[in-house]
């Protein structure tokens, strides 16, 4: 199964998401489906950029949506100066065999200007689920 890749930019900043399916972490007799994502962040503007907050709204296959909000990311508010990218992986457990992403960060500049940035909505697709288009 191919990896599929998502992008989103906002004010100069580049979010791409790459979710992949993990088989040993999950169990569909237990109703236990997982993903790790990984995320690069790049800050192709000009000014320096510190992430400070992120906002995840995460939906299964049911319908059901769970809201997460927090500081940074895996621990960290990286600072991104022109040209830099951050990188991390995360991960997600669903009770169903699909559903999807999506969220915010929330970003300030050296000057103290607070703004968001779109995270791309990401597919979350185990090889137990029926492919779907919407």
């Amino acid at each position: 199964m191919v990896a599929a890749m998502y992008r989103a930019v906002t004010r100069h900043i580049e979010v791409t998401v790459e979710p992949n399916f993990v088989p040993e972490q999950s169990s569909a007799d237990r109703s236990r489906y997982f993903w790790s994502y990984t995320i690069v962040i790049t800050n192709s503007g000009e000014e320096t950029v510190q992430l400070k907050t992120r906002h995840w709204i995460i939906t299964d296959a049911s319908g059901r949506q769970q809201e997460i909000k927090g500081e940074g990311v895996v621990g960290e508010q990286p600072t991104l100066a022109p040209g830099e990218r951050f990188e991390y992986t995360s991960g997600v457990p669903l009770s169903t065999a699909s559903g999807f992403m999506t969220g915010r960060y929330q970003m300030v500049t050296k000057s103290g200007e607070r703004f968001e940035i779109d995270v791309p909505a990401f597919s979350l697709d185990s090889p137990d689920s029926k492919r779907v288009l919407n």
